[in-house]
């Protein structure tokens, strides 16, 4: 069967009149006749470049959120508000208070801006595991992903609240979302906190008879070290992923190495970018 990812919410737009951008992702799944929302950006975006692209958010009643950022979950409660309960597929640590620290003033706190009461008010059914979740046929999470690359290090800036032990934050409610198309799979980062190689890794042990043939969304690679981008260019290098749609965190430079590694196979997932397999 065939499936349709559109980016609704990021940082940039690649369609000249319309669309805003915001520092965020968010983008719409559909399968046969399933749509999933993938995470929901900060809030400013979603519903505005959702009704540009003609996308009824009030017809998709799944959504999955990959963390407890706020520039992936501030969404959240305006598209509970278009209508109907919700099933929302998450982690259990999705409510984790959250910082950025910062070198001239306090941490920012960069948690989920809702309370799990407010958006159960709303219509949210929270279904939380750190086990891989079936969203629908042919649509599952990947769960909690192992950490095993010596070089996919994390961000060192992030950290925790002090209500959850304090100090830095490993964000292991960072999962993906595998989606089966009509030629393999396409995986959709929200981040990729967990390390984009062990995301893809941890996706060839869950669904081994299928390949991987797209990646989609945020990287990480734009804060990552020299050592993470190179050992990062030759994993992907071995996989034969066909496409490569760079989002949100992987940055103007590291979309630029990966463009300049991965030629034709890759190209730049802004708000209105679509893929189909």
């Amino acid at each position: 069967m065939k499936a349709r990812i559109t980016v609704l919410s990021e940082n940039s737009v690649i369609r000249p009149r319309g669309l805003i951008g915001e520092h965020g992702f968010a983008a719409l799944v559909e399968r046969g006749k399933e749509k999933v929302l993938f995470d929901t950006g900060q809030g400013y975006a979603l519903l505005h470049n959702a009704r540009f692209l003609e996308v009824d958010l009030a017809s998709v009643k799944k959504v999955v959120l990959s963390h407890g950022h706020d520039d992936h979950t501030g969404g959240l409660a305006e598209f509970l508000k278009t209508g109907g309960p919700r099933d929302v597929y998450a982690h259990p640590a999705l409510f984790h208070s959250r910082f950025r620290e910062v070198p001239d003033g306090p941490p920012i706190p960069i948690g989920i801006p809702f309370t799990r009461h407010y958006l159960e008010g709303l219509g949210a059914h929270f279904h939380l595991s750190e086990e891989p979740q079936e969203v629908s046929e042919g649509i599952m999470t990947t769960g909690a992903v192992p950490r095993r690359t010596a070089f996919e290090t994390g961000d060192a800036n992030l950290v925790l609240g002090c209500e959850h032990g304090s100090g830095p934050d490993p964000i292991s409610d960072d999962l993906s979302l595998i989606v089966e198309g009509g030629s393999g799979l396409a995986v959709l980062l929200g981040c990729a906190h967990a390390g984009l190689v062990n995301i893809l890794r941890h996706v060839q042990t869950l669904v081994p008879q299928k390949p991987i043939r797209a990646v989609v969304g945020g990287t990480h690679l734009g804060f990552s070290s020299e050592e993470q981008m190179q050992g990062t260019l030759q994993a992907m290098a071995s996989m034969g992923v066909d496409r490569v749609g760079a989002s949100h965190c992987t940055g103007l430079a590291g979309s630029a190495r990966l463009r300049e590694a991965l030629g034709d196979s890759f190209f730049f997932a802004g708000v209105g970018a679509v893929l189909e397999l």
